[in-house]
């Protein structure tokens, strides 16, 4: 059994909590919020037995075994750090980090105490991940590919009405790009490994946040153009053209929608849809077996972790270029 505790309130707990359903052994034992009567409604909401307003009495309690972070980005290394400091196993949503180092930094930490620590990608935990890698593949070699994920913020009409939301506060170490975009370039460099270059460009709010951005990742032979933004709705999706077929992804946040077109025109479902609770609960089981069986799941945990460094680096490569600063920024 392994008792999670959980930081934060919105809408992305309860859906990891609604995935946490389909894994036995994995059960809610605590939530937090900094608010005492926002605490104690969530708890009510979630069937949390016990709730927390000061994160290092959470981080101390002997309640919990694994905590499971979706507070604004700005807080995500500091509660990492302060879990995994007080032997707590840590999924924390993306983006970990604003920095490679910072990423770096969490990942060896938790080596050092003999923990777990994931980034909260649910796409590298979908059986349809598999799936996509064998149809790329199939078409191969691969001439060009598109990843994009554009979809209109809910929280973009009330910064038009002068609001300041924290997704679109650069203060929180986010925008487009670290809301978005990390789902176009995390597929990108699980597919084709570390780009030879990156060039990137965004576009800004007032408010300093950027509000779309695009990339160009440089491989041997191809591109992967990457595309994002919180201001606008994609009709597209995503795609990958190779020499032998084309394979569109009609959803490149949940691997929904992935169709194989081959060369004589014949055209081959790979994904459908499902959802949004059974699609969390695979990085729900994931991270719950890295628990219960670390001999078993020690490389895939470190492939994970690799890959968010890699990812992590490219971010911040791209953030450097498009102008995408944050504090802390040098």
């Amino acid at each position: 059994m392994v008792r999670l505790g959980t930081v934060g309130s919105g809408w992305i707990v309860k859906s990891f909590l609604g995935g946490t359903k389909y894994v036995d052994g994995l059960t809610l034992a605590a939530v937090y919020s900094r608010s005492g009567e926002r605490a104690q409604q969530f708890a009510s909401e979630t069937g949390a037995p016990a709730y927390f307003t000061d994160l290092r009495q959470m981080a101390q309690s002997d309640g919990i075994d694994a905590v499971y972070i979706a507070s604004p980005n700005s807080l995500h290394v500091e509660q990492s750090r302060l879990f995994l400091e007080h032997g707590k196993h840590v999924i924390c949503e993306k983006t970990v980090a604003p920095t490679r180092a910072q990423t770096e930094e969490l990942v060896c930490l938790a080596r050092r105490q003999g923990l777990v620590f994931l980034e909260a990608i649910v796409t590298m935990h979908l059986p349809a991940l598999a799936l996509l890698e064998r149809a790329v593949k199939e078409i191969a070699p691969v001439r060009l590919a598109r990843f994009d994920i554009s979809q209109y913020s809910s929280k973009y009409p009330a910064y038009l009405r002068g609001e300041l939301p924290n997704i679109f506060n650069p203060q929180f170490c986010t925008g487009s790009l670290m809301d978005m975009g990390v789902y176009c370039v995390y597929p990108a460099i699980r597919l084709f490994g570390r780009p030879k270059a990156i060039h990137a460009s965004a576009s800004f709010l007032e408010s300093g946040a950027d509000a779309a951005g695009s990339a160009i990742f440089e491989y041997d032979g191809f591109g992967a153009v990457i595309t994002h933004c919180k201001a606008g709705t994609t009709k597209l999706g995503s795609e990958i053209i190779g020499e032998r077929g084309t394979i569109t992804i009609d959803s490149i946040s949940t691997l929904q929608g992935m169709t194989l077109h081959h060369p004589d025109g014949r055209e081959e479902a790979l994904a459908g849809g499902d959802t949004r609770e059974h699609i969390m609960s695979f990085e729900a089981r994931s991270f719950y077996e890295a628990i219960g069986d670390p001999a078993r799941n020690r490389e895939k945990v470190e492939e994970l972790c690799a890959l968010a460094c890699e990812v992590s680096g490219a971010m911040e490569t791209i953030r450097r270029q498009a102008g995408i600063r944050f504090p802390g920024d040098m």
